[in-house]
């Protein structure tokens, strides 16, 4: 249902003039409507005749949106357009009827038809606010950070609720239409609205971001149990939580060396982590041939909390000054490497602060003499044993890999001037060419630098190939499985990539005619195929062929590239496992490759329970053990902005999810480990590599743990340790196999001649 209501009342806002002394035009009044704007209505209406007093006592209009596609409110000039180009912002008086949140859609037109502005509203439920949306395009990318401040915020005794992020472009001396709508409701949800108009000049938008964050790297626009007043309560946390932890650790089950659990099979000694699968579930094994389940935390270090304050020092309420002991912990970086991570992102590099340090520094008080490090590392180590950990994920502090303390992972993080195939993704960059010679000189390089140190460390796992790489694109569409095809065949015959999938088709087809017609396109010779931009089809049910020779170009590629990783560390560090890809974007052929060459299949997982972050069936099917190398539930709930990749609504959902996917993940054989991202909250105003500002942690910017998390986390950990304590009785009344470390995956078959996984 759609209609259009020219609302032609008298003019009843005499007294209140179009543009106010702050810079403020009110343009229409629900109250008391004027003929200067067109009311449209689409599966919407306006069901009093008459405002009502809302919550508060303020006079305002009931709108209902009908379940439908798009309900939509759209306001327009009785004639013509009008001229915001002194407007900063659009302007309404809005307040959420519901009990719940709502997201109100906002589409600002250009009066000629063309697309202008939108943006997604969060209306939380509550009383009225005057809803602010910026006139030019904006995100909290462009204030440096992944996730922008809360709203509604109170300015001047004002609520205020400012579009965090608006997309588009409007031609702002001719808009057309301003329209509000909700997506696909399934019942029946109202608004109340008041005032509609523009502002200028105010600067709300800079205002929403000034003194954000304390002179503890704390959110200012929140409180927590946990958060932190002054020196003397930091300092007095650090001491009792010491106490806490003694008590802690006392209770934990005896483990072996390196944390195997000592009541299970009687695995081979090999002095190094191996697999091997025993009564149908798959264990790692630890050097003393204990089976293992790693339960371990990504990111365990204390030199990635830094925030770049330079060019938004207004942020920042007391920063120390120069001379300041804490001023120890300014320092300046640069991280404009230009991935997508870091598209749209401003204050990305110049000067930073460390507020975790120097909230490390206050709780010790200068340490009395005592090494800064060592304090923070032997707290750090009594709080993942005391908390059930056993091991540590990627990219922790270098120095537990020297400590022989605790079970360590490495990443083989491979760079040089190799080519590269976008698949459109490319989040941390374009794919490697493992095609290249470029890329295996690379390869080796990187591995022999990495295992130089560690190839006869017990302690050490493996290693990682890599990390969430662009192995496709995102969603499930063909183009976006077969992205690295598509790419390949897009460029110049300069990348070794197009040339080893135009040989492979050659080496198929032999003659161009047998391609085209496979393929049902027209080609004159093999040399149609060199073109720069080649547009290669889309798969489709007429011509099998098409996704047959994709596939099969993806196992290559997939192949040319573990295959690379595999031989070099089999000849640097023999000893040790490679781990996989840490993907974060997967196809078959890609896992069927890594299950040949890898020894462990790792997944960077942000799902309610790792089996619906992968294809399990599939990953089943290739009999092969599973690390969740990565995954987390964050909140809004404890300072920084951004609630994760896995949000959830507060704390102790964060504990509830914690336990319920490590529940499924130890009840899954083919599981042999689980490693929570990350150690740290990540900095309220966003970290330095691309901005990412989540409540992710188990341990806060001021180092203190999140109590009420943290103890969901250890009555987890000590339930699955029961769970696994049964699995491996069970396992000890099964026969022993082969161990499957070390192993040669060439000397029982060819994988170039393998056909691709379907």
């Amino acid at each position: 249902m759609r209609s259009f209501l020219p609302l032609l009342f008298s003019l009843s806002l005499a007294s209140a003039p179009l543009w106010a002394a702050e810079g403020n035009e009110t343009l229409f009044n629900f109250v008391k409507p004027m003929a200067v704007v067109s009311v449209g209505l689409q599966d919407a209406d306006l069901p009093n005749h008459t405002a009502e007093t809302a919550a508060g006592g303020e006079i305002l209009r009931r709108v209902k949106f009908h379940p439908a596609a798009r309900p939509t409110l759209t306001l327009k000039p009785a004639s013509g357009s009008w001229d915001w180009s002194q407007a900063d912002s659009l302007s309404l008086r809005v307040q959420n009827a519901m009990d719940w949140a709502l997201t109100l859609e906002v589409e600002i037109d250009n009066a000629d038809g063309t697309p202008g502005l939108h943006a997604s509203i969060a209306l939380p439920a509550g009383p009225a606010q005057t809803l602010l949306v910026p006139l030019q395009a904006t995100a909290p990318q462009l204030f440096g950070m992944r996730a922008g401040v809360p709203m509604p915020f109170t300015l001047d005794g004002q609520r205020l609720l400012i579009a965090p992020v608006v997309t588009g472009e409007l031609k702002r001396s001719q808009v057309g239409a301003v329209k509000l709508y909700l997506d696909t409701p399934k019942a029946a949800q109202e608004i109340l609205v008041g005032r509609f108009g523009t502002r200028a000049g105010g600067d709300e938008l800079h205002k929403a971001y000034s003194g954000i964050v304390d002179a503890y790297g704390q959110s200012t626009r929140s409180e927590w149990p946990e958060k932190v007043k002054s020196v003397e309560q930091l300092a007095n946390a650090w001491k009792a939580e010491g106490e806490q932890l003694k008590k802690w650790q006392a209770q934990n089950e005896q483990r072996d060396t390196f944390g195997g659990l000592l009541e299970g099979p009687n695995f081979d000694a090999t002095g190094f982590f191996r697999s091997e699968k025993r009564n149908g579930r798959w264990w790692l094994v630890t050097p003393d041939g204990h089976a293992y389940w790693s339960l371990g935390v990504n990111t365990v270090n204390n030199e990635s909390s830094q925030t770049y304050i330079e060019g938004r020092e207004y942020m920042f309420d007391g920063l120390p000054r120069e001379g300041d002991p804490l001023a120890a912990f300014y320092g300046s970086s640069d991280d404009r490497d230009g991935v997508g991570a870091q598209q749209g992102r401003a204050f990305g590099h110049g000067r930073w602060y460390d507020f975790y340090a120097a909230n490390r520094y206050r709780a010790t008080g200068g340490l009395s003499g005592q090494p800064f490090a060592d304090a923070w590392f032997e707290r750090t180590l009594a709080r993942l044993d005391a908390w059930g950990f056993n091991s540590l994920g990627n990219w922790s502090q270098p120095a537990f890999a020297g400590a022989s303390r605790i079970p360590y992972s490495l990443p083989l993080a491979i760079s040089g001037d190799y080519a590269t195939v976008s698949t459109g993704y490319d989040w941390w960059g374009a794919m490697p060419d493992p095609f290249d010679p470029r890329f295996a000189m690379a390869a080796e390089r990187a591995i022999a630098i990495a295992t130089r140190d560690h190839r006869e460390d017990p302690w050490l796992l493996g290693y990682y190939a890599d990390n969430e790489l662009a192995w496709a694109g995102q969603g499930s569409d063909a183009r976006n499985h077969y992205a690295l095809a598509f790419g390949a065949l897009a460029l110049s015959t300069d990348s070794p990539a197009k040339r080893a999938f135009i040989k492979q088709l050659k080496d198929k087809y032999h003659d161009h005619q047998a391609l085209e017609q496979a393929w049902g396109i027209d080609m004159a010779a093999w040399e149609d195929l060199d073109v720069p931009g080649f547009q290669a089809p889309q798969p489709n049910a007429a011509h099998p062929a098409i996704e047959q020779d994709y596939s099969a170009f993806l196992r290559l590629y997939a192949d040319q590239y573990f295959r690379t990783l595999r031989d070099s560390l089999s000849w640097h560090d023999p000893n040790h496992l490679l781990l996989g890809g840490r993907f974060s974007v997967t196809t078959p052929e890609m896992l069927a490759s890594c299950a040949h060459y890898c020894d462990l299949l790792s997944f960077n997982l942000y799902a309610p329970t790792p089996q619906q972050g992968y294809d399990a069936n599939y990953v089943r099917s290739l009999d092969k053990p599973v690390l969740i190398s990565e995954f987390h539930f964050g909140s809004r709930d404890r300072g920084p902005f951004w609630g994760g990749v896995s949000e959830v609504y507060n704390e102790q959902q964060r504990g509830e999810r914690y336990q319920q996917f490590l529940s499924a993940a130890v009840k899954d054989p083919q599981i042999v480990g689980a490693h929570w991202f990350q150690y740290l909250d990540q900095p309220t105003s966003g970290r330095l590599l691309d901005g990412e500002n989540g409540h992710i942690g188990l341990v806060g910017i001021t180092d203190l743990p999140f109590a009420s998390f943290v103890d969901a986390v250890r009555k987890g950990n000590q339930q699955a340790a029961k769970v696994l304590q049964e699995q491996a009785r069970a396992a000890a009344k099964a026969p022993p196999k082969a161990p499957s470390k070390p192993i040669d995956p060439d000397a029982t078959a060819s994988r170039d001649d393998t056909p691709a996984a379907q």
